[in-house]
């Protein structure tokens, strides 16, 4: 597990099929150290966050189950409505949230839900999500940096 700094909050996040996931619960953590949970099932709840995830899904996913977002789109937004990234997992058969437990445990997005997830809500989560996006950058052209040093290829690296 690789992590970066974003407003002096270390971010994890791994690679996986080609794809960059990044932990919302450290992100969250930013927020409220202490119910980092309720933020992300609070983000879920939103009708604009579930379209939004979902339409992701339809796009990356070809085995999303849009019957079962349907039925979460319906309920989004009322106050009996509650949603935690394991039960969309489950229902919806989604790729774009992972929900680890263990010692890296959490609940962890692919990049493009992760940037919407630090952007919602205010300013601060707007600058956040620019600093999450430059912080990755630059985390990701070290690691392209190390492997062609690794490999032997100098002239490449650091361009």
């Amino acid at each position: 597990m690789t992590k970066f700094t974003v407003l002096d909050t270390p971010v994890a996040y791994y690679s996986r099929n080609e794809a960059d996931y990044i932990c919302l619960t450290d992100m969250a953590r930013y927020r409220d150290a202490e119910r980092t949970n309720y933020i992300i099932q609070n983000w879920m709840r939103n009708r604009n966050t579930i379209e939004f995830i979902g339409l992701w899904e339809q796009l990356n996913n070809p085995d999303f189950k849009r019957i079962e977002f349907d039925a979460f789109r319906n309920q989004a937004g009322l106050n009996s409505f509650t949603l935690t990234p394991k039960l969309w997992i489950e229902r919806t058969a989604a790729i774009g949230l992972v929900s680890k437990s263990g010692r890296y445990g959490g609940t962890y997005s692919h990049k493009d839900i992760a940037f919407e997830f630090a952007g919602e809500g205010d300013l601060l989560g707007a600058h956040a999500a620019g600093e999450l996006g430059a912080a990755f950058q630059r985390q990701i052209a070290l690691h392209v940096d190390v492997a062609l040093e690794l490999a032997g290829d100098a002239d490449m690296a650091g361009t």
